[in-house]
């Protein structure tokens, strides 16, 4: 699948609170292309991370919506999480993008939260993805923060019908070791829930596209050729998470 030019809007307030969330997009105005809500992890507002591999799922033909969020908010973030979900239904037609095609992303611990809406769909009123897609997340642990438990007791009591789930992890990963999404596979194989596991051999940081920096103490744009193909690895799944023909 080819490359295309992308756009990005970036600094759109999307929740009382003054938080905000950047837009990427395909440049020749597209109509009705499948969305992505791609949720960072554990940092605070580090929408800018994940700012790389955002341009590059973009440039598959994707609306990609990165907002910030605060997971040591009082409520765990969930109120910036719900305010990001009701912007992208609401809001990505005037982007390009298909409300009725949203896949829900995150990056570790946005990963864990964005199965957890899929598998728990009280989280955002009954409101459900597409599909979800997980890269170098944890999700057989407990959040109490979040107010979220073990994902494998949820799947077995859930009454909510199984989405295609997609994950993506680094084998040199040494935040979220990639047993985490091995050990996840099969449960979700269990409930009969959709499973796919891509594995590179990123580290946490890489396979975003990124790379941490000791200096900043915060990630930031790759350099490094493996980076670069991780990155545009779980580009593409995210790209076949909304369906688009990609190759693997």
């Amino acid at each position: 699948m080819n490359e295309i030019a992308i756009s990005t809007e970036q600094g759109i307030v999307y929740e009382p609170g003054g938080r905000s969330l950047d837009v990427h997009r395909p440049a020749n105005d597209p109509a009705a292309v499948p969305t992505v809500l791609l949720w960072h992890g554990r940092g605070p507002d580090e929408r800018d991370v994940l700012a790389p591999l955002a341009r590059q799922a973009a440039s598959l033909g994707l609306v990609v919506v990165v907002p910030d969020w605060r997971p040591d908010a009082p409520d765990g973030g969930w109120g910036h999480l719900r305010a990001s979900v009701r912007f992208a239904r609401e809001r990505t037609g005037d982007f390009g993008g298909d409300a009725g095609r949203i896949v829900l992303a995150g990056w570790s611990l946005g990963a864990y939260a964005a199965v957890s809406v899929a598998v728990r769909p009280g989280l955002m009123g009954g409101w459900r993805p597409a599909a979800v897609a997980g890269i170098a997340g944890r999700y057989l642990w407990e959040r109490p923060e979040m107010g979220l438990g073990n994902l494998r007791d949820a799947l077995a009591t859930t009454s909510a019908g199984p989405v295609p789930v997609h994950l993506v992890h680094g084998t040199a990963d040494d935040i979220a070791p990639v047993h985490h999404s091995r050990d996840f596979v099969p449960v979700l194989d269990r409930w009969g829930w959709p499973v796919t596991l891509t594995e590179t051999d990123a580290d946490h940081a890489g396979a975003v596209m990124t790379e941490y920096d000791p200096a900043r103490q915060r990630c930031v744009p790759a350099r490094g050729t493996g980076a670069l193909a991780a990155g545009r690895t779980a580009a593409r799944a995210l790209a076949r998470a909304a369906g688009l023909p990609v190759p693997g």
